[in-house]
């Protein structure tokens, strides 16, 4: 499927999926180049277990029609909150937009506005996961599941980069258990305020 026909597939996609998704999600879950689509559809059904939105940040290393990804979203996929970018400073652009718009919004209702931080998460940073304290709205950002994330990216948001702990036997966890991890870790402690 060349990129027009993939693009126009993911923008009917969009437009058909009904209005259950999250205006004001929980948490912002960035894969950064995803590379496998089935780790795509669990982290998609992950989101919206939670409550999440979906960013994908291409290139991505399969077609979003792709069978496998439909597969592992299950039956859920249409009732995601998902959004494909070209490229990372288009996600920041975006995001900056879609904030924009909510915190008009909260404003109008004359709740709380949302001020999200960004957490990348990568095998070399410093902060453990489950030392942060997170806030609704955070954007998580996870990398390629060969490479993670760009060294630029890295190098500019070093003060942000979280780990999850593991043995050195393995490389690192699987890109969709990392997303597992992390967002239940941060909507346990969302949970445990209220």
């Amino acid at each position: 499927m060349n990129a027009a026909k993939t693009q126009a597939v993911e923008e009917e996609m969009q437009r058909s999926r009904p209005e259950t998704w999250v205006h004001d999600p929980l948490f912002n879950i960035v894969l950064y180049e995803p590379e496998i689509p089935c780790n795509t559809g669990t982290i998609g059904r992950t989101c919206l277990g939670v409550g999440g939105k979906l960013w994908l940040v291409r290139p991505l290393g399969f077609q979003i029609t792709d069978h496998q990804l439909k597969r592992a979203g299950l039956d859920y996929w249409p009732h995601l909150d998902w959004e494909a970018v070209d490229h990372w400073d288009h996600f920041l652009r975006r995001f900056s937009e879609s904030l924009q718009d909510l915190n008009k919004e909260l404003k109008e209702r004359q709740e709380a506005q949302r001020d999200p931080r960004f957490w990348f998460f990568t095998k070399k940073a410093a902060h453990l996961y489950y030392n942060i304290e997170y806030h609704r709205g955070d954007v998580f950002v996870y990398g390629r599941e060969s490479v993670g994330l760009a060294p630029e990216i890295l190098e500019k948001y070093a003060e942000n980069t979280v780990r999850i702990p593991t043995l050195n036997t393995i490389r690192s966890l699987n890109q969709s258990v990392s997303v597992g991890i992390s967002i239940f870790e941060a909507k346990r402690q969302l949970e445990m305020k209220e």
